[in-house]
């Protein structure tokens, strides 16, 4: 939605099996709201830097990437085409099978930053930052439209907690930014994810670098566990995925009890509505593809907020 993609298909003047057949292009979008939206959020300079600057700190896989640059109102990535892999798809939801693999995936990412977030001065914190600021206007503004694209998908007990909600989103912001403050995605849905279908192929690739924030982890495991894995996978695995979550960051020799990790996971839960609510009451989804999406991120997010009774937990943040 923030940029657009283009396969280029390669000829070499000097051929060698070493020189890839095709890339992709990714550069700025040309929908206008979409590109605002983006130039406001940086997301251009963080994908450019996290490819620069960040890619080799983490054994995340992430799609090889031949040149980055970023220009004042543009940018272009050309990396390795991965058109061979499964694209996720947040529309039809993670199984249980993608999801574990994602929340494998989200460990390699959050533990090399664990504690260790210095030298990071152009990501922003998920609190006090214009990050921040954005999505609490973001959300405020759309969460009206996003009731009405998407009410049939939202229950009257989560509308009626309209007010409550948006009012608490600083308070929520400044829970995530508390320790243990690592590196985050920021946007981890599955349509950010490509999964390998063929021998030789990497179980997983993360997409999408256009995010990163200094916060909680645990806000990537929300995102993914609470509006992208199949509610029913969620319902039935939740808490052996929170542990499976624990157990691959103490692997990676990073400590996050479960106790602890299972009270985050339910404030990165509630928090979640500042992301639902400004996706998709607030960009132009443009297409039925996108509708489809932030109709299932509208209902998954309703459903984890009614099967825990999230709203139960806002007084905290009063």
């Amino acid at each position: 939605m923030m940029s657009e993609l283009s396969r280029l298909h390669l000829t070499w003047d000097k051929p060698s099996p070493d020189l890839p057949s095709s890339m992709i292009a990714k550069y700025a979008s040309t929908n206008p709201t979409n590109r605002a939206a983006a130039n406001g959020f940086h997301v251009y300079e963080r994908e450019v830097r996290f490819f620069q600057e960040v890619d080799t700190r983490t054994t995340m896989r992430t799609p090889k990437w031949y040149f980055a640059k970023l220009e004042p109102d543009n940018y272009l990535i050309l990396m390795e085409d991965l058109g061979d892999y499964r694209i996720g798809s947040q529309a039809l939801g993670a199984t249980l099978a993608d999801t574990e693999l994602a929340i494998d995936q989200l460990a390699r990412l959050h533990a090399p930053f664990w504690e260790k977030v210095e030298g990071l001065d152009w990501v922003p914190h998920i609190q006090g930052s214009y990050h921040a600021d954005g999505l609490i206007m973001m959300a405020n503004n759309g969460w009206d439209p996003m009731v009405r694209a998407f009410g049939e998908h939202v229950p009257e007990s989560v509308r009626a907690g309209r007010d409550v909600v948006l009012a608490a989103i600083p308070a929520m912001q400044k829970q995530m930014n508390t320790g243990p403050i690592t590196l985050v995605h920021g946007d981890f849905r599955m349509d950010n994810l490509l999964f390998g279908q063929k021998p030789g192929q990497d179980p997983i690739v993360i997409l999408d670098w256009q995010g990163p924030l200094k916060a909680k982890g645990i806000v990537d495991v929300g995102v993914l566990l609470g509006q992208n894995s199949l509610t029913e996978v969620r319902r039935a695995n939740e808490r052996a995925l929170i542990q499976r979550y624990v157990d691959q960051l103490k692997a990676h020799g990073m400590r996050y009890d479960y106790a602890t990790a299972w009270e985050d996971y339910l404030d990165a839960l509630l928090y979640q509505w500042c992301y639902c609510a400004t996706i998709t009451g607030s960009l132009d989804g443009g297409n039925p593809k996108s509708v489809a999406w932030m109709s299932q991120c509208a209902a998954r997010q309703s459903a984890a907020t009614v099967d825990h009774d999230l709203y139960s937990r806002l007084p905290r943040f009063s």
